[in-house]
């Protein structure tokens, strides 16, 4: 008589893959219709507002691809303050100036 291994937790792949709208992700899909809706009230002009909607949808695209994360990283790393390396060490020179 053999045991079989029953899985009882299964991870659906889904629930790893980031929501996407066309394939781009969600929140930078509206970002970018919401662009160019805003372009098409400031110049009323259909043909800026779909040029900016296609322009962020190609780069949200991009971006999820590449890494869904990517944006939040890139906007959340000039909120960290550099650390220091002390294998980075560049000594500074100084000069004295005198006369002045």
């Amino acid at each position: 008589m053999s045991v079989r291994m029953v899985c009882r937790n299964p991870v659906f792949r889904s629930l790893n893959r980031p929501l996407t709208i066309l394939g781009a992700e969600r929140k930078l899909f509206f970002f970018a219709l919401s662009v160019g809706a805003c372009v098409f009230n400031l110049l009323n002009s259909l043909a800026g507002a779909l040029g900016m909607f296609f322009g962020l949808y190609l780069f949200a695209r991009w971006a999820t691809q590449t890494d869904p994360q990517i944006l939040r990283f890139l906007f959340n790393s000039t909120k960290v303050r550099k650390q220091y390396d002390p294998m980075k060490f560049e000594p500074l020179q100084v000069r004295r100036v005198r006369g002045v």
